[in-house]
């Protein structure tokens, strides 16, 4: 992948927060340190950056979430707010082998996320 400073920065931002942000939430939070950032160049990096494997991508409600978190952990999507959180747990690097047991093909790893109320959501209930 060619470099670009655009991209850069992007991934930067995102590495940096456990917020999981929206590209618009991305935008707005870049656009005072690039001023000439589009939102088509904002999505377009985000979509590299997902495709080979850089960043996490989740479908959450109406909107996609980024995660520049790429090393294995779980998440929980809030059925409520659509928002997406880290759950603290070790990962479980033994799903690997005990599912390639059963299959043909060749298992390297997984992605695991649960559906639920976050705690947020659960306290105003």
């Amino acid at each position: 992948m060619k470099y670009s400073r655009q991209r850069e920065m992007i991934l930067n931002n995102l590495c940096s927060r456990k917020d999981h942000p929206t590209a618009d939430e991305l935008y707005i939070d870049l656009k005072e340190s690039l001023p000439n950032l589009s939102l088509g160049t904002l999505y377009r990096n985000l979509a590299l950056l997902s495709e080979n494997g850089t960043i996490l991508k989740f479908h959450c409600g109406n909107s996609d979430r980024f995660d520049g978190n790429n090393n294995l952990h779980y998440h929980l999507i809030c059925e409520n707010c659509n928002r997406l959180y880290d759950i603290e747990h070790e990962p479980l690097t033994n799903l690997n082998s005990i599912f390639a047991e059963d299959y043909k093909g060749k298992i390297n790893s997984h992605l695991l996320v649960f559906y639920g109320i976050c705690e947020n959501c659960n306290c105003s209930v």
